[in-house]
């Protein structure tokens, strides 16, 4: 049974500092996911998610425990993201095939057709989370990817909770009106092919 991210904190402290490598593997991916979504360039995203790694493996004993470590690890990902969007003067766009794809699990029993159209769905949501605002397509990956509930977002961003609602809120209403026609634009390319 692997151990509980407390436990390894408590095995860093005692004196074994690479057991905090695990850490890094354990939050590395979703880090990325929300560094990605925030600064909208993959090679931005990488240095962010280091540094945000390295300000926490110093920090370390300034952990408490209160929350979870990924709330706190969250929360200094975001800040370093948040510093560097406001010494940018203009937006980056990803490039195309930049970000990491997600795979669809391959099962037996899996129809092709329906992973395929899985497939097709997860590349829209991908394209118009790229394309709406930070502060939308931030609470949706916290929320959806990084799994975190409506209070360890406000923690992390810092925000209170009927605006992290009402962002989500939003962000939602984005997805539901824009998806039908990136769907269709998608079967459409895909036709064409």
């Amino acid at each position: 049974m692997p151990l509980s991210d407390n436990e390894i904190i408590r095995t860093i402290r005692q004196g074994a500092e690479e057991a905090f490598a695990e850490l890094v593997d354990r939050y590395k991916d979703k880090a990325m996911t929300l560094a990605v979504r925030m600064l909208k360039s993959r090679e931005d995203a990488e240095e962010a998610v280091q540094d945000s790694f390295v300000r926490a493996h110093n920090a370390l004993n300034k952990f408490k425990g209160t929350s979870k470590f990924s709330t706190w690890f969250y929360r200094i990902l975001y800040n370093v993201c948040l510093t560097r969007l406001g010494k940018r003067k203009e937006e980056l766009k990803i490039g195309s095939g930049e970000e990491r794809e997600f795979e669809i699990e391959d099962r037996q029993n899996v129809d092709p057709y329906t992973a395929l159209a899985s497939k097709d769905l997860i590349h829209a949501i991908k394209k118009i989370i790229e394309e709406i605002p930070e502060r939308y397509s931030s609470i949706l990956s916290l929320f959806y990817f990084q799994e975190l509930s409506y209070e360890e977002i406000c923690e992390v961003t810092r925000l209170p909770l009927g605006t992290v609602k009402a962002h989500l809120f939003r962000a939602r209403a984005i997805l539901q009106k824009r998806l039908p026609r990136e769907i269709q634009s998608e079967y459409r390319s895909s036709a064409r092919n």
